[in-house]
Order: C-alpha cells, then sequence, then structure tokens
C-alpha cells in the first residue's frame, strides 16, 4: 500500500489476478510510475514511486485524457522535466503508455488524492474510461479494489493488476473523511480503483485507495470528498 503503511503477511488472500476473462471495465486501471527526489542528510537522492491510478470519463466519452490516483504517489515529485509514466494493461502483450502531468492535488495524506491529465487521450474502443460514482458508495453493496499489489513472490514487482472482488465497506463517514474496507490490497496498489457497481450494473469510481495494513483493512477516499475537482478537469 501506501509508503506510510507497510504490508503485513497475508493470512487469506481472497485476490485474483487480472486475465482475459476478468471483468472489462479493469482495463481503466493502469500502474503509474513517478520519478522522485528524496533527502538524506541534506542528500538529495533519486526515488521511484510504483503505484496504481485509473483512468476517467464522462459517460460515452469517445476518449479518455484524466486519471485519479493518490496524493502520496506525488509526494517526492519535484523536478517537472522528469516524466510521469501512466500504463495500462501492464504485463499484457496490449500494454501502452501515456506521459502524464499533475492537475489537482489534496496535498497531503489527510486528503490523499490526485487528478492528472494524459498528454494524449486514450480512444474508448481502445480502454473507456470509469464514470465518477455520483454520490456516495452504498455502504450495503460491495465494492471492488484493485491496483498492481507487489507481493513478495507471486508478484515481486507489481507488474500484473489484481483485484479484490465483492469486498465490503467497513467504515464510512458521511463528511469528508476516509472510508475502510475489509478488501485485500498491498503496497503498489496505492492510487488504484474502488468501484462500486450502480443496480444498471455499471462500474463507478467510488473512491481511491490510500492505506492499509495488507490484510483485512484497506483505507479509502471517497470520490465524493473530491468530486468537484475530478469533473471541473474532465474533457
Amino acid at each position: 500500500m501506501s509508503a506510510h503503511c507497510q504490508a503485513q503477511a497475508l493470512t487469506t488472500d481472497s485476490r485474483q489476478t487480472f486475465t482475459h476473462d476478468s471483468p472489462t471495465w479493469l482495463r481503466a486501471i493502469g500502474r503509474l510510475e513517478v520519478p522522485g527526489t528524496k533527502y538524506e542528510r541534506g542528500l538529495p537522492r533519486n526515488h521511484w514511486e510504483n503505484c496504481s491510478a485509473t483512468l476517467v470519463s464522462r459517460s460515452s466519452a469517445r476518449s479518455a485524457n484524466t486519471i485519479i490516483t493518490a496524493w502520496h504517489c506525488l509526494e517526492f515529485y519535484r523536478d517537472l522535466s522528469k516524466t510521469i509514466t501512466f500504463t495500462l494493461l501492464h504485463g499484457t502483450e496490449q500494454s501502452f503508455s501515456i506521459a502524464a502531468t499533475r492537475l489537482a492535488d489534496g496535498g497531503g495524506m489527510h486528503a490523499d488524492w490526485a487528478v492528472l491529465r494524459l498528454l494524449d487521450p486514450v480512444p474508448a474502443d481502445q480502454v473507456a474510461g470509469l464514470s465518477v460514482h455520483p454520490g456516495r458508495a452504498d455502504r450495503a453493496r460491495t465494492i471492488t479494489m484493485a491496483g498492481y499489489s507487489r507481493d513478495d513472490h507471486a508478484n515481486p514487482r507489481g507488474q500484473r493488476l489484481s483485484y479484490d472482488s465483492a469486498c465490503a465497506i467497513t467504515g464510512q463517514s458521511h463528511i469528508p473523511g476516509n472510508s475502510e474496507s475489509n478488501c485485500t490490497a498491498l503496497k503498489g496498489a496505492s492510487g488504484g480503483a474502488v468501484v462500486q457497481l450502480s443496480q444498471q450494473g455499471e462500474p463507478l469510481l467510488a473512491g481511491v485507495i490510500s492505506q492499509g495494513n495488507g490484510s483485512d483493512l484497506s483505507i479509502f477516499v471517497p470520490v465524493a470528498d473530491f468530486r468537484a475537482a475530478i469533473m471541473a478537469n474532465l474533457r
């Protein structure tokens, strides 16, 4: 998960790995690589943050050029001449990458979200962006959490998308504030998607993965807390 919360050993792992049999909408979750700079004893050193992000768009849009991730994935991004890279279908033969720039963010772990613009739009017939949930996720209904988790053995570099479907929201505030779930996600999934299907079966982005314990607690930021920033930047 986030750099602020190291993954613990899993007792049970309910995640699945993305395959051609997985729900098509999972194609909208990509891998985000962010070049950064950390200072140690006053000296700069290069630092790479490997996270996840989600392609979003308005309903029935012909293309999408906006992605959602976590603020902490960009915490050490200081040199604007270096490229943030978003890769869709990572680890598959259809993989492709696009450069991204920062548009807006929450400014800290208290509001762990960020909106980025892709330099080239993605045609919907290649990968369709997800629509943004119009409200808060319904606690009585299941959610899916998806991202590029890094496992010690099965997926050490987070090369393949994994997802935990049909997990539950276990804590939710009706005012701005993080929500909790029993979904499983590991370090690398930060910035990934929390999705809830509508009554009609449409996948809706309901939140962005922030942090957790790598087992039965994953914390996410509801899109309701920053929907205005998303919609202001959707084209």
